[in-house]
């Protein structure tokens, strides 16, 4: 039976976007694959992990198709075949004994299929705490500033993701992985009722994917233990971590007198080169601060070293403090700043990274012992 005859990307361009939903080993086979859906000349496609869902609409003109249908196949093996096809090739989608056949030219592929009654979708009946608008630029800005320095796999679950923090007017996005901590926020045109949600990390690394830097909006749902972002015709949902997250209030120091000003591409380079001979297990730096002056010097255990020294505006106390050299440079990649603030107190104090005529900003980094 003929479900589907259309060009390669109508096809391969909404695969591709829910692909990276898929995990590669699963207990459940049916995870493995994408639920393909058309209904009228609306097609849509589908995957989920159990946390994480993500559906992508395409409206196609299909001048040869039995009506409506719904089925799952292997996401990986259709996106495959997608791919080896040139651009402008057409493919035939027909299915018969619990199989997918992809036909184009003389090609022909017979793929397993599931029945799409059993694959797992997401609940979207609950009611929702917040609906808000944002650019999304606005928000993919907002994540790229901070999403460096969410922990990985760290025991402390919470600390897996990014929190999020909606009140009166505003946004917050915070992300820490024990070592640093990282704020950024920014205004909303709506005013909103106070909620904090963790975003698990692997949702916000597909959300980063879909973003644009546009000024179309991307509309967040907030519900008790889910979140929803629509943008265009894509829809992605999350589970959300339910834990606490640090007090970041209290971690980010208010009485560092001691203010060094440099230039950020400047530092950059200065880093980058320096990190060439540091220790690749521990990354370690030290900044060596006197009046107007800031000497960066790493080595590691080949007794090699290397040594910048570059011109700063500073005022403050001497100091010699040491830093995971990788922390300094995922803030310094991030920020279009062209200058930064960095605030110390002694050399056990942790710093704070701020940029220049802007409360919406703070990086701060514990140090350690080189």
């Amino acid at each position: 039976m003929l479900l589907l005859e259309t060009n390669r990307d109508t096809l391969l361009t909404p695969l591709q976007t829910v692909m990276g939903v898929v995990e590669k080993r699963h207990t459940l086979p049916i995870l493995s694959n994408v639920l393909i859906e058309k209904v009228g000349n609306r097609l849509s496609m589908l995957t989920t992990d159990l946390e994480i869902q993500i559906k992508i609409d395409t409206e196609i003109s299909t001048p040869a198709t039995e009506g409506d249908f719904a089925i799952t196949v292997a996401a990986k093996k259709m996106v495959d075949i997608c791919r080896a096809f040139n651009a402008n090739a057409v493919l035939r989608l027909e299915t018969a004994d619990n199989q997918l056949q992809i036909k184009s030219g003389k090609s022909r592929f017979n793929v397993q299929t599931l029945p799409a009654k059993d694959f797992p979708t997401v609940d979207t009946s609950i009611e929702a705490n917040n609906h808000i608008k944002i650019e999304q630029k606005k928000l993919k800005n907002l994540i790229a500033m901070v999403q460096y320095a969410m922990a990985q796999q760290d025991i402390r679950y919470y600390l897996n993701g990014m929190l999020l923090v909606l009140e009166d007017n505003a946004i917050t996005v915070v992300a820490t992985d024990g070592h640093r901590l990282c704020l950024a926020a920014d205004t909303l045109s709506e005013s909103v009722n106070k909620q904090e949600v963790i975003i698990p990390r692997k949702t916000i690394l597909e959300l980063t994917k879909l973003l644009a830097d546009t000024d179309e909006y991307v509309t967040l749902t907030l519900f008790k233990n889910q979140i929803k972002f629509e943008l265009g015709n894509t829809q992605l949902i999350s589970k959300i971590i339910d834990g606490k997250f640090p007090d970041y209030n209290r971690v980010i120091p208010t009485t560092h007198k001691n203010i060094l000003t440099a230039n950020s591409a400047l530092l950059q380079q200065s880093l980058q080169r320096a990190s060439i001979l540091s220790n690749e297990k521990f990354r370690g730096v030290r900044l060596v601060l006197s009046q107007n002056e800031l000497k960066i010097v790493c080595n590691n255990n080949e007794q090699e070293d290397a040594q910048e020294e570059i011109e700063v505006e500073y005022q403050g106390e001497p100091l010699d403090i040491g830093f995971n050299v990788s922390y300094l440079l995922d803030a310094l990649n991030h920020i279009s700043s062209e200058e930064i603030l960095c605030h110390f107190g002694d050399a056990n104090s942790s710093m704070l990274m701020t940029i220049p005529e802007n409360e919406n900003y703070k990086y701060v980094i514990m140090p350690m012992r080189i």
